[in-house]
């Protein structure tokens, strides 16, 4: 059992937030406070810490519910806009993910694909307010007669629509290089031949659970930002593996934890989602996430205070080795060589660029400190933890 010299609650905090008195940083700003005043005084001084990621998010997409229609019909195939959505639930719910491609789209039979629209875009355009198209089918029973449906609707006509997000926010993810002599085409984005770029993700010193990395106050329930509205964690997210390779400081030096996040997509807006088409891979879906990390101890206070620096993931080439199933690590390199533009692989000079961005991470992260401290974000306590190393 550790013994810290400073203890806080989760009550005691929100207290202090309901009475306007909580002290709230970013996780960019919890760098100078603990080099200034150290880690014990840092928590002293320091209630919750705000974090935020903005970057492509493949496992996401939404649960829609369109209402009952006269006659009623039980839609087992839905399309919104011409993207195919899973209509295998219940009568008139359906899940659209983000990665759906339209109907009729060339895919990469013309290489590299376009793919200019899908499920992404769908979910930008109903909470952009615009008109969609929705068409669904039936086979026809006896309490559901109808086979066709056919109506353009906003997101207002929807009687429910939920953003839920199988896996987002990954801790932590590899720098994609490409060591063939010809251009591809990834989910990382276009990598030239013989190294000639390299491509990474995540918000560093920003990410959500690099700054929790065993996950001590993250887990069910954790109330977080989600799309420019308050949403939650549901569950730990599909792939998550805490059992990696981590720096003295805990931080995991390749991908680890992620979650599954659920919120009111009606809430929502497109500047925190906003859909991606990404040359001859496909469509996906930029998310914003953010979250409140509460400093209960000197030890939280250490953990929010990492920088870019002391953060490190490997690169993986995605020509041969990635494809096959069988990565290994050419270089281990830190998010601050990253964000500088420049890497060194083998006495190489290799540019770099992301598929987030920080500006937008950091935006959400002040957000969500003004949100607190204008008492309209209450931090929700966890009801189980994301798993964490045993």
């Amino acid at each position: 059992m550790k013994k810290f010299k400073v203890k806080k609650t989760i009550q005691e905090i929100n207290e202090k937030i309901k009475k306007g008195r909580a002290v709230v940083v970013t996780a960019e700003e919890m760098i100078d406070v603990v080099q200034r005043h150290g880690d014990v005084e840092a928590a002293r001084r320091i209630d919750v810490v705000t974090t935020g990621t903005f970057g492509a998010m493949c496992s996401s997409g939404a649960f829609l519910n369109f209402g009952h229609t006269s006659p009623k019909i039980r839609a087992s195939r839905v399309w919104l806009n011409d993207v195919p959505a899973y209509g295998g639930i219940a009568a008139v719910d359906c899940y659209l993910g983000a990665t759906e491609v339209v109907e009729g789209d060339p895919l990469n039979s013309v290489y590299p694909g376009e793919f200019n629209y899908g499920g992404g875009h769908v979910i930008e355009d109903l909470v952009s307010g615009n008109v969609v198209k929705l068409r669904a089918e039936g086979y026809g029973t006896d309490c559901y007669p109808s086979r066709k449906f056919e109506k353009n609707i906003t997101i207002k006509d929807l009687r429910d629509a939920v953003l839920f997000n199988p896996r987002n926010a990954y801790q932590n993810y590899n720098c994609a290089v490409n060591l063939s002599d010809t251009t591809i085409y990834t989910y990382m984005g276009m990598l030239r031949p013989r190294m000639a770029n390299a491509s990474y993700s995540t918000s560093g010193q920003l990410s959500p659970l690099f700054n929790d990395p065993f996950y001590r106050t993250i887990g069910v329930g954790t109330r977080i930002f989600l799309g420019g509205a308050q949403g939650f964690v549901a569950w730990p997210g599909t792939q998550h593996h805490p059992h990696v390779v981590r720096g003295a400081n805990g931080v995991p030096k390749e991908g680890a934890g992620t979650m599954a996040v659920v919120g009111n997509l009606k809430e929502m807006s497109p500047e925190w989602l906003t859909g991606a088409s990404i040359l001859g891979y496909g469509t996906s879906l930029f998310v914003g996430v953010g979250i409140p990390i509460p400093v209960l101890d000197e030890e939280m206070a250490r953990y929010t205070a990492v920088k870019d620096a002391d953060i490190y993931t490997q690169v993986y080439d995605y020509s041969m080795d990635y494809p096959k199933g069988s990565p290994v690590s050419l270089a281990e390199v830190s998010y601050q060589d990253l964000r500088s533009g420049v890497i060194m692989i083998d006495n190489k000079k290799v540019i770099t660029a992301p598929m987030s961005s920080y500006y937008k991470a950091n935006q959400i992260a002040n957000i969500l400190k003004d949100w607190i401290e204008a008492g309209k974000f209450l931090l929700g306590e966890s009801q189980q933890n994301l798993p964490g190393v045993s």
